[in-house]
């Protein structure tokens, strides 16, 4: 546990995963008789209720799946979404913390791998526009690419915004008998927490250390139909 001067450390702000847009990342993996679905995206958590049904009804309609989806659809994002409410209220560290996220998914026939890092402190961050500049530069012509790349970058942004809300539920514990000093919660992705005006001195969303360009230069890698088979039936048997 490190200790610094309570002058170095900013107050705790409301929870909030800090994108411009307080989206909620949402998977889905179910199966019946069989049948299994698989979907990832996000969700507006201002949308009444009552729009999940909706959705759920619209999807199995749209892909032609037997009727008991509809209920297991709904009530997985519905709880996703109760998960997600219960830290709405509750204190986070934000801090001058910038953290690694790291890329690490195949959508469709494009393989990605690539890190960089994020900073926790801007509540302006855009996935979407990252993700699309990323494809650009990139010259990635598959369409389901981008929004794969966002959700990954909002996924892992959530979950470290979840153990932030934890940090400062420790921190209010630990002020307890230490007067003059605050803890300084290590806001951790892969066991790596940097902070970002002692490494940096400025403030940036993306950042890509000169001396880790060689290390983490992005990889794509446009995989066969037969690579793609291959690593298919092996997730297959990976999920039994």
């Amino acid at each position: 546990m490190k200790l610094l001067p309570s002058s170095s450390v900013r107050a705790p702000v409301k929870f909030k995963i800090p994108t411009k847009d307080n989206l909620v990342p949402i998977r889905l993996d179910i199966e019946i008789d069989g049948q299994r679905f698989k979907d990832a995206f996000t969700w507006n958590p201002a949308d009444p209720d009552s729009e999940v049904v909706v959705f759920a009804k619209r999807t199995v309609k749209d892909l032609k799946l037997p009727p008991a989806f509809i209920t297991q659809i709904a009530q997985t994002i519905q709880s996703q979404l109760t998960d997600f409410r219960s830290y709405e209220g509750q204190d986070m560290y934000a801090g001058e913390k910038i953290v690694p996220i790291k890329l690490d998914l195949r959508v469709n026939h494009t393989l990605i791998k690539d890190q960089f890092l994020w900073d926790m402190n801007n509540f302006e961050s855009d996935p979407e526009e990252f993700a699309r500049t990323f494809c650009r530069d990139m010259d990635i012509q598959d369409p389901e690419v981008g929004p794969a790349v966002a959700f990954a970058i909002r996924e892992q942004l959530y979950e470290i915004a979840i153990q932030s809300v934890t940090s400062a539920r420790e921190s209010r514990l630990s002020k307890k008998g230490r007067r003059g000093f605050d803890y300084s919660p290590a806001i951790k992705s892969g066991g790596i927490s940097l902070d970002l005006v002692k490494y940096f001195g400025h403030k940036s969303t993306v950042i890509r250390k000169r001396k880790d360009w060689d290390v983490f230069e992005p990889i794509v890698d446009i995989l066969s139909s037969e690579e793609v088979g291959a690593l298919e039936a092996r997730e297959e048997r990976s999920a039994r």
